[in-house]
């Protein structure tokens, strides 16, 4: 299907350029994709695709002296890029693909525009414009995405079972899209023959590369509404396959009458409750914590007759859990330590009001939790669900104390950052020693009494502190 569009969507100067150098070469040249469909959308796009009939190295090559444009290109791929105005342009030959079952790395050939057309993963990824100067803006559309884009629809072109058989990872992209385009004002649902299709076939993602699945959720939780990924995930079974430890989380038991909240679900509108304050490339890991947060759980639930079910250390356990998923999908371990910090300490500022709001005990959270409080804050504030509105109204007060708390705490003693005044270096000198298990215990003696408030956290009171019990330790000073 070809149909004249309008509304400016090619009023950027490169696309002029492009039809010039096709004419000039000889070829036929389309915006393929992503860009496309933005442009129906009403979303910026600063990422365009041009496929070409014909070399698409040579054609990038062509349009970079035409506009004076450093081109990079890489043969292996069979694509080029440059930049103008702002613009990323990638340019990539059409060809057609086939695929051996062990493999998602397909066997490329030349093709037509329809053959490229074919290959592409949705129906409102597969549209594209005419840059030929006698049907330039033309839409070639010849599966119906724009009318799946304006019903909201997530469709492949070919039968689903041969698109995400032949790359599995399509199954990932199509809950991501899903998830990415929906708004409050429409949802984007993939088509029920696709959803069927990723039950029989799920097991395929086993050949996909772990960085792929990963950059693929990391995307999933970057959007509006995250949750959203999760729940067609574990619908369509493939949560299990890479996330086993959240899809355990799953369900409610009851015993004699009494039943637990449904964990899975707790989790992910916590995670929804984190996405409505967090935005920017700095949201993804404390968006990682959020969904991690409760993992423990499944490992720790037990029943008690007296008080019912119990999840004790779940977060002790949760944060064990946390390198071994982010080493299994080669996430970064710096990212991790910050993510299993979160987990670990996401009980405590709540458990501050039941155990009492002493300076000791915020001190101490301050010290554990360091630069990375307001994010713990954040967490903790959003981990407060429940159906009971004058639960949550109790709890939201409580954790206000303790924000109240936090503040004037950190401006007396200043122990978010906390550094021992007394160092190793000066116990040494000061003793004549050197290195030995005496410097730690008194360098943690005065660490301990810092935040327990027992001393102040300047030098003069810990080296006091210091040279009192250093004859314990059998210390005596040379100067």
């Amino acid at each position: 299907m070809s149909t004249k569009v309008s509304g400016g969507f090619l009023d950027k100067p490169i696309f002029k350029t492009v039809s010039e150098v096709a004419a000039e070469m000889g070829v036929r040249a389309f915006v393929i994709g992503g860009y496309v469909r933005d442009c129906f959308l009403g979303r910026p796009s600063n990422d365009i695709d041009i496929v070409v009939e014909g070399s698409g190295i040579e054609f990038a090559k062509a349009v970079g002296r035409k506009t004076g444009s450093y081109v990079s290109y890489f043969k292996n791929f069979g694509t080029a890029m440059l930049h103008a105005d702002g613009d990323e342009i990638e340019f990539v030959g059409a060809r057609k693909e086939s695929y051996r079952r062990e493999s998602r790395k397909p066997i490329v050939e030349d093709g037509t525009l329809e053959d490229d057309q074919l290959r592409r993963d949705f129906t409102i990824n597969a549209m594209a414009f005419s840059l030929q100067p006698d049907s330039f803006g033309e839409l070639v559309d010849p599966f119906g995405g724009i009318r799946d884009l304006a019903a909201g629809i997530i469709r492949t072109p070919l039968d689903p079972d041969t698109t995400y058989s032949d790359d599995p990872l399509r199954m990932l992209r199509a809950v991501r899209f899903a998830t990415k385009l929906s708004t409050p004002e429409m949802t984007f649902e993939i088509v029920p023959e696709s959803l069927e299709s990723m039950k029989r076939i799920g097991d395929r993602i086993s050949i996909l590369s772990r960085e792929r699945i990963a950059e693929e959720l990391n995307k999933m939780l970057v959007t509006a509404k995250p949750s959203m990924a999760f729940r067609i995930l574990d619908e369509v079974g493939l949560l299990g396959r890479i996330l086993p430890q959240l899809s355990a989380l799953k369900g409610i038991e009851n015993v004699d009458g009494r039943g637990h909240k449904d964990n899975f679900a707790h989790t992910l509108e916590v995670l929804d409750n984190v996405a409505a304050v967090t935005s920017g490339p700095d949201c993804l890991w404390i968006r990682w914590a959020a969904l991690l947060h409760d993992i423990g759980k499944a490992v720790v639930k037990r029943y008690e007759p007296e008080t019912g079910w119990t999840f004790h250390g779940h977060e002790v356990v949760g944060a064990k859990q946390v390198p071994k998923i982010f080493s299994n999908l080669t996430l970064s371990m710096d990212a991790m330590k910050y993510v299993q910090k979160l987990v670990r300490l996401h009980m405590r500022p709540i458990a501050l009001v039941d155990d009492g709001v002493t300076d000791s005990a915020v001190r101490r959270l301050l010290f554990d939790a360091g630069d990375d409080i307001d994010d713990l804050m954040l967490l903790c504030n959003a981990d407060i669900t429940s159906k009971n509105p004058a639960k949550v109204a109790r709890l939201r007060k409580n954790f206000e104390l303790v924000k109240t708390k936090l503040v004037e705490v950190e401006e007396k003693d200043a122990v978010r950052n906390f550094k021992n005044p007394i160092t190793g270096d000066y116990v040494m000198e000061v003793y004549g020693i050197g290195p030995c298990a005496e410097i730690g215990k008194l360098k943690e003696i005065v660490k301990e009494a810092i935040l327990d408030g027992i001393i102040e956290n300047n030098f003069e009171s810990a080296d006091r502190l210091m040279r009192e019990k250093a004859p314990e330790f059998g210390l005596t000073p040379v100067k």
